[in-house]
């Protein structure tokens, strides 16, 4: 990491907050970390900072945070000249050049920065009484929270990255920690989050910002991952049981009755944590929308989809019967006419269509035709919306403890049984085979993720790392010609593939780093 983004305070706070605060000009000069933090205010001001550096290209903001995820068999594109960046992670060719692996990259450090700046200085604010001294710990437990996602993102991504929390000078270079000690960061950010954040937000205008109970399901997915690859410390399955579990027990969350509404609907009853987006604030998401949407399926107003990504055959065909499954996936492409008024509808396969591949049903929010397969018009393809992108879902944390739980105990209980059954019930299947031994149900659990979270901004990819799972994955893609031109079944040693490369410009201006293996 370069330290372009260790800009001065002011230069930060400024830029993040442009669009819901107005800053008063100094008249003695510039802010400085000395004379900002005067007020609740100004703390606050900072804290909207962090968030906003989320609701970026690179952060949640667009496809190109999930460059190096595209080696899961949820995530494929198209062979467009304007997809290579894509192409080359999902046929496990990723270089340190990539230019998206950079956004991907870059934006974690921004937040992490702006985040440093708040616990660096929030105890500059004046307290008068106990709310005031809640609000204060508030903004750092919120700063904490979005500290240790941001380092979670990057060791999985990158695997040895640099902790820097405090501010650092130019010309100081920091090591890459070591795996295990950069979890150990996170996990006591994570806990000082839970110790300083509030259960619930008194008011609506706080829709958004992380709680107590975010911060412990964040830390029962850390866990759940210290548990895996790389560091296989497996008495870590209990402890994720346990933080998960809390997060079950404060029964705040309850699962959508329709898996679908959780796409259409911002900051639902499962939503336990997700990064806000405002089209007229300056804050479009673009992760949903035309990224999804064939190519070929051109609107009456004449905009259209732009192939992005769309999950592999294969997993699309290996999916469970279900109505799940059905909400998941879209199946019926729209061909418009020569009259440029209607359509005909032609399955996924149809030789007439770009791909030949399904597509996903549920990020298709801000599409005209209302994302029904049976519509034969498409009114208007919007690029950028306003849906909320859901990092934690109460879905999430009941499959962790359910698959800790297991691997913890030894043995499946009923409680982990009846975790995992009320996901499956949501999705329209049976309940679990009864009796599996720890290991068989967990690989089941493992399953019913990669379906429930399918093309989730790497929920899969990260479940194929810790449980060392590409071997699998390559052998089960696709190995006809046309459903194969962009996947490769050739790499005889997927190993070092399970963490992207740093991009070359950081690595080059970064003294005493190595590159990750295999790049």
């Amino acid at each position: 990491m370069n330290f372009r983004y260790l800009m001065p305070l002011a230069a930060v706070v400024v830029m993040g907050t442009a669009s819901c605060v107005k800053l008063t000009e100094d008249p003695k000069g510039n802010l400085t970390t000395t004379n900002y933090f005067a007020t609740q205010k100004d703390l606050d001001a900072a804290v909207s900072a962090i968030y906003q550096r989320l609701s970026v290209d690179g952060a949640w903001a667009f496809t190109n945070k999930s460059t190096s995820y595209f080696g899961a068999d949820d995530l494929t594109t198209d062979k467009g000249l304007n997809k290579q960046d894509f192409r080359e992670f999902d046929k496990l060719e990723g270089t340190s050049t990539n230019e998206s692996l950079k956004a991907q990259w870059n934006g974690p450090w921004s937040a992490i920065y702006q985040a440093n700046n708040v616990l660096l200085n929030y105890q500059k604010v004046p307290t008068t009484d106990a709310n005031s001294v809640d609000a204060r710990n508030h903004s750092a437990g919120q700063a904490y929270f979005l500290r240790g996602l941001c380092y979670f993102m990057l060791v999985r991504t990158f695997g040895a990255v640099p902790i820097v929390d405090k501010q650092a000078e130019i010309s100081v270079v920091p090591p890459r920690a070591d795996v295990a000690h950069i979890y150990e960061f996170i996990v006591n950010d994570l806990k000082q989050a839970t110790t300083l954040l509030p259960a619930k937000w008194p008011s609506g205008a706080d829709v958004g910002r992380a709680t107590n109970l975010a911060a412990r399901a964040l830390l029962s997915n850390v866990y759940l991952t210290m548990a895996g690859w790389p560091l296989n410390q497996t008495a870590n399955y209990a402890l994720a049981a346990t933080e998960a579990d809390a997060v079950i027990q404060a029964k705040q969350y309850t699962l959508m009755d329709d898996y679908l509404q959780v796409f259409r609907t911002n900051n639902n009853a499962e939503s336990i944590f997700g990064i806000q987006f405002n089209v007229g604030g300056n804050a479009p998401n673009r992760s949903f929308g035309s990224t999804s949407v064939p190519l070929e399926e051109t609107a009456l107003d004449g905009s259209g989809g732009w192939d992005d990504f769309y999950p592999e055959v294969n997993f699309y065909l290996n999916a469970p019967k279900c109505k799940r499954t059905d909400e998941t996936f879209y199946t019926t492409i729209k061909l418009r006419n020569a009259d440029n008024k209607t359509y005909t509808l032609v399955n996924w396969d149809n030789p007439l269509t770009n791909a030949r591949h399904p597509y996903y049903k549920k990020f298709r929010y801000g599409v005209g035709d209302g994302v029904q397969e049976t519509d034969n018009t498409i009114i208007q393809i919007k690029p950028s919306t306003n849906k909320t992108t859901d990092v934690i879902r109460y879905a999430e944390t009941l499959l962790i403890y359910a698959e800790a739980a297991a691997m913890s105990e030894g043995n499946p209980s009923a409680k982990a049984y009846n975790a995992v059954n009320e996901v499956r019930q949501r999705a329209g299947l049976p309940p679990l085979t009864p009796g599996l031994p720890a290991a068989a149900f967990r690989d089941s659990v493992v399953y019913e993720r990669a379906y429930e979270f399918a093309g989730e901004f790497g929920q899969r990819w990260f479940d194929i790392v810790r449980l060392q799972l590409l071997p699998k994955v390559l052998a089960a893609r696709s190995t006809t010609a046309e459903q194969n031109k962009i996947n490769s079944n050739s790499l005889t040693n997927p190993g070092p593939r399970y963490l992207a490369p740093i991009p070359f410009g950081d690595l080059s201006l970064s003294p005493g780093w190595t590159q990750n293996p295999g790049y």
